[in-house]
Order: C-alpha cells, then structure tokens, then sequence
C-alpha cells in the first residue's frame, strides 16, 4: 500500500493557514501537504504493528487510528470550500482519494478479517483470502496513482516545482519494502500451505482407514510438492535472502517424503489388516475339528505378521506426526522472523 505525499519546494509553514486564504500555489500544496501527514505516519505505523505484533487486538486498534485520522484530515481539507482562489478540483480529487481510503481500510479491510477467519478450512479459501489482501492494495495503489497524476497536474497548472522531503521519501521507501516482504511471504506461504493442506486430508483419510482416499491425497501430495519447489525459484528473495526459500523446500520434501514412503505403508497396513480380519472371522465360524492345520498355521503367522506390523505402524505415526511438528513449528517461526527482520521497525 502507498500513501499520499505533498512536496513543495517552499519554506515549511509553521501552521495551517486559519483563514485559507494562500498567496500561491505553493502555499496551497504545503497546506494540503500538513493535512496529509499524519496519515502517511499513521499508515506506516499500522504496516509495521502488522509486521512486528502478534496481538490482533493491537492491530486492529491501530487499524481504528488510522481511519479516525483519514477522517479528520478529510473533514478539516472539506472545510477549504475556496480550494486555491475557487479552484476546487485538486481539493476534491484529495479528498476523493481520502473517501476511497476510509472506505478501503474501514469495510475492505473488515471483510480481510472475516476471510482469514476462514482461511485455513481450505486452500481455496486461503489463496482467496490472500488475493483479497493484495486486491485491495493494488486498488489504493492505483488510487494514488491517480492522485499523484493529479498532482502533478496542478503543480504544472501553477507552475510550482516539487520536490520530495527526506522525512516522506523514507517513508516511501519504508512503505514500498513492506510491500515486497509480505507478497513474497505470502507467495511462499501459499505454496506451503497447499501441500499443509493436502497433508491434513491424507491425515484424515489414513484415520477413516481409507485405502483410495490415501492413495488419492498421496498422489495429490507428491504432485504438489514437487510443483511447490519448481515454484519458489520463480520469486526473487529479498536482498538475497533465501531462508524462508530453503525453509519452503525443507517441507516441500518433507511432503514428498510422507506421500512416497509414509502414506504406503499406511495402505499396506490397512489391506494387510483387512486380510487378518477376514482370515480370524473365517476361522472363528469353524468348529476346532473344522480347523486345518494349514488354516491354523497360516492364521498363526499372520498374527505374528500383524504384531510386527502394528509396531511399524505406530512408528511410523509417531515419526511422522513429530516430523510435521518439526518442519512445520521452523516454517512458521523462519517465515516470522523474515517479515521481522525485512519489514522496518522504525
């Protein structure tokens, strides 16, 4: 997300001008420019509690600030009903934009929360949620754009030359690195949970003991990781960073490891233990003098067969479940310690 910014090459003025009344358009532009101001911080300061806070009470009470102070700046700037000497169009168009803005952070945002809610039911849901987040941006984005060109318009209408301050070029540049550290975060978190995702439903499926749904969440896993590790190469890391990068690919071939070697022997288990079953129900409908001694020691040796095989299979669990702790608990500390250390706090 961008924010406004009002350069003038002009002496700063000290207050706003009470009477609105402007000697030039100069003067006029460092008026617009002060009412602007402490959205532009106050922009910066949601953008780094996103970054450095776990509290969503937090961030969502910066998030109130932020509107509250685009609705003073919009309703003391509706108070210059002359606008510079009766031109009221650059007047309107800021406005304009500060309504767009409100709008945005007040309901867009709102209905932001509301999606991530629901986010991790499926990954449908959380690629909309993240498309959602950075829709909206882009919308802002554009709507500044759209401003600056204004801007720019009457600075030439009134031939007045701007010129970017040291104070609000640092907040540009603070506001445009934030930008970069969360898409690419999110590009890499949604590449993860994807195949988190699919793990969960081969997870629920090896529960249910479910022999075709395994093989079909295996399949899914495997197709998803692989395509997963393609992927990262194509986003650049910030500054060269390639941590979170390494981290994705960590569990990327943690998946395929689950889905090649983990999820097989799941299926093994499970048809082995359908055999067992039948061959004890089998043999329990015989009376003793029924019995064969080719049935009995077939049924013996699979019970030392089905023994061996729970112990494998609950090792197997224990494993896995301690390895997806493992490689998740590092992804999601890597991924915060990323927008930490890339996003300034200050």
């Amino acid at each position: 997300m961008k924010i406004v910014l009002f350069f003038v090459s002009l002496i700063s003025m000290t207050q706003l001008l009470s009477a609105q009344e402007f000697k030039d358009a100069g003067e006029y532009l460092t008026y617009v420019s002060k009412i602007e101001k402490p959205i532009s911080k106050e922009m910066w300061k949601y953008t780094k509690t996103v970054a450095h806070s776990k509290s969503a009470k937090r961030i969502d009470n910066v998030r109130k600030n932020l509107i509250k102070t685009i609705q003073t700046a919009k309703a003391t700037l509706e108070k210059n009903t002359n606008g510079f000497n009766g031109d009221l169009e650059f007047r309107d168009q800021v406005i304009d934009y500060f309504s767009f803005s409100e709008l945005m952070i007040k309901e867009e945002y709102a209905k932001i929360i509301d999606l991530q809610e629901i986010a991790e039911q499926s990954y449908d849901y959380m690629e909309a949620y993240i498309t959602t987040r950075e829709l909206v941006n882009d919308k802002i984005d554009a709507e500044h754009e759209k401003l600056d060109a204004a801007q720019q318009a009457f600075a030439a209408k009134y031939k007045v030359n701007l010129l970017e301050s040291a104070e609000d070029t640092d907040i540009e540049k603070k506001m445009k690195i934030s930008g970069d550290v969360f898409k690419y975060h999110s590009n890499l978190y949604l590449i993860f949970f994807k195949c988190n995702y699919t793990d969960v439903l081969l997870d629920s499926s090896i529960k249910n003991k479910d022999i075709a749904a395994i093989q079909q969440n295996a399949n899914a896993l495997q197709q998803y990781a692989e395509e997963g590790i393609a992927k990262i190469t194509e986003f650049a890391p910030i500054e060269g960073d390639k941590t979170l990068a390494n981290e994705t690919i960590k569990c990327m071939e943690m998946y395929q490891k689950i889905a090649s070697e983990y999820a097989p022997k799941m299926i093994d288990f499970y048809t082995f233990n359908a055999k067992f079953e039948d061959a004890k129900v089998s043999l329990e409908r015989k009376s003793e003098k029924e019995r064969t001694k080719e049935e009995l020691d077939n049924y013996n040796q699979m019970v030392k067969e089905i023994n061996h095989k729970i112990n494998d299979y609950n090792k197997a669990n224990s494993d896995v479940t301690n390895m997806r702790n493992t490689y998740i608990n590092k992804w999601n500390v890597t991924g915060e310690q990323y927008i930490s250390k890339h996003v300034p706090s200050e």
